[in-house]
């Protein structure tokens, strides 16, 4: 891979924990506490704390489908059943939520990724002050109606 996670690697949260921590200059604990004492101090290291969190609740539930599969797979004879299936289909699950969350935080600590650039000019357009005043807006025009009167009312037209 171009990110330089290769596929054999296991420990997604460990290679990301350490990119972060390389990226921010300090260990994740010290850039939790950070994060928890200013959280709009750096809103890149909010969203780069908020997301290795959820990678790391994501690989925790993993980590656990993954201990139920082998349990059951141990007790198992030749044929699987369809219990062990569905905790197959819940470790496909697991692997498929925390690669997505990986790949998040991938994108929050590459500076040159798709879209990051546009991102970066919509939240300073958006902090910088107006230059000029609003654009000055009425109530639209809205034509008289006569009421109906009070005998047609709810009559059917013939």
């Amino acid at each position: 891979m171009s990110d330089g996670i290769s596929d054999d690697v296991k420990d997604v949260l460990g290679v990301l924990t350490e990119r972060i921590e390389a990226r921010f200059g300090m260990d994740i604990g010290r850039l939790k506490a950070a994060v928890a004492a200013a959280p709009l101090a750096n809103p890149a290291a909010t969203d780069v704390v908020k997301w290795h969190g959820l990678l790391a609740g994501a690989q925790s539930v993993l980590d656990r489908a993954e201990d139920d599969l082998l349990a059951a797979l141990e007790s198992q004879p030749s044929e699987v059943d369809d219990p062990t299936m569905d905790l197959a289909h819940r470790v496909n699950a697991a692997v498929t939520t925390r690669d997505g969350r990986a790949m998040v935080v991938r994108w929050l600590l590459d500076p040159d990724a798709p879209r990051k650039k546009d991102l970066a000019a919509e939240r300073l357009a958006r902090l910088r002050p107006r230059t000029g005043p609003a654009v000055p807006t009425s109530a639209p025009h809205r034509p008289a109606v006569t009421p109906a009167p009070a005998g047609q009312l709810g009559r059917p037209v013939r």
